[in-house]
């Protein structure tokens, strides 16, 4: 049982009694899903013998990264691999899928923690090769995990206010840098403590994937899902418990992340809980009218403590960290893929998306459900999560 200090209580009283400053889209569906997922699989088994020199050190259990995040196994992008190329891929397949006219697509945005370089923007290449038009809003966006959905957001915003028809926002995130470093750098630190290690244990959760958001007016797919409200909610005062690297120009980063996992999920959920009920009050739901819940995708304990703390029922949520590890800006939007291909949203359902990301800060959907068409590659990941 998660049990909140009463300074998190005092938070989410205050957030729920502010005016809640929300959109809402009469206008506005999603699509499609266009989805790459990587071929190589590496389970927590493998991470474990690599990290063999601390575990024989330290004298920890084996298994024990598998228990504690409930994550089996996570794919990892080929070597040399850069964000832009898979987040073509993802864009193209549901294109293509759709047979969606490109000349429609008005705006595109990069938006996962990963990119090709500090600049050019990721976005100019996956533009390009999508042989989108020449009058199109073309540029990155980075909020840790919520960058997908605020990207989301802004081009339903756009749509919305009657300056574009449609958009389309990708991202991709390359877990094999982060968990290449952090090994490394566990086995090379012999003064590593059970105590000190902790902070590290959170990127060897970290996994890849890649996806596209086709967001549009209704207009040009009648069927698709309506996004019916966001919202956001922020409480930076936590800004310091999960840092990345300096990302500096010149820098030849080999990034290393450090996380205080046990405060980022208290006051992450505490902010979520906040956020829930901003977007219940926006969208005039009550809980139980709630279908489906899509949490962003840490583990086990993070997911069940939410759930608790939001008072929704485990049984409708949805989950592929098991298979994939926390993808980062696209584990929630890989996730509501996965949700449509296994047939776990069905139309008229009440969908709560209930995005959170260090910073902290969070973003929630409400979407009354129609039919959003999923393409692309799975490289086994549905067969994975049916086991």
């Amino acid at each position: 049982m998660l049990r909140f200090a009463a300074r998190n209580l005092r938070f989410a009283a205050a957030v729920a009694s502010e005016k809640t400053y929300a959109m809402k889209f009469d206008d506005v569906v999603l699509a499609g899903i266009g989805v790459t997922i990587p071929e190589t699989r590496v389970t927590s088994e493998d991470i474990e013998s690599q990290l063999a020199p601390l575990y024989e050190r330290l004298r920890l259990p084996e298994g024990r990264l598998a228990l504690m995040s409930g994550i089996e196994s996570r794919r990892v992008w080929a070597e040399g691999t850069v964000p832009s190329g898979p987040s073509i891929r993802s864009g193209q397949s549901i294109l293509r899928h759709l047979e969606f006219p490109i000349d429609q697509v008005r705006c595109l945005i990069h938006a996962s923690v990963c990119r090709d370089f500090l600049e050019p923007a990721t976005a100019s290449r996956v533009h390009h090769e999508l042989g989108l038009p020449a009058d199109c809003w073309v540029y990155d966006v980075s909020n840790a995990c919520l960058g997908v959905l605020n990207g989301a957001v802004q081009i339903a915003t756009m749509v919305q206010a009657g300056m574009i028809r449609a958009g389309l926002v990708v991202g991709t995130e390359n877990s094999r840098p982060l968990l290449t470093g952090t090994i490394a750098a566990l086995n090379r630190d012999t003064s590593l403590t059970r105590r000190t290690v902790k902070p590290a244990f959170a990127s060897l959760t970290i996994g890849s994937g890649s996806c596209a958001w086709l967001v549009c007016h209704r207009d040009l797919c009648p069927t698709g899902s309506p996004i019916g409200s966001a919202i956001a909610v922020a409480n930076t005062r936590y800004h310091e418990l999960c840092r990345s690297d300096q990302d500096t120009a010149g820098a030849g980063m080999m990034p290393l992340m450090e996380t205080d996992s046990e405060e980022l999920m208290t006051q992450g959920i505490a902010t979520g809980v906040s956020a829930l009920e901003s977007l219940l009050t926006v969208a005039s739901w009550s809980r139980a009218e709630i279908d489906r819940s899509v949490c962003h995708q840490v583990g086990i304990r993070h997911r069940a403590a939410m759930l608790e703390a939001m008072r929704l029922p485990v049984e409708r949520d949805v989950v592929t960290f098991p298979a994939l590890g926390n993808t980062g800006s696209v584990a929630l939007p890989l996730t509501v893929a996965a949700a449509v291909a296994r047939n776990q949203l069905s139309e008229g359902d009440r969908v709560a998306l209930l995005g959170i990301g260090s910073g902290i800060n969070s973003v929630m959907i409400g979407s009354r459900w129609g039919r959003t068409e999923v393409a692309g590659d799975w490289s086994g990941l549905l067969e994975e999560l049916a086991r």
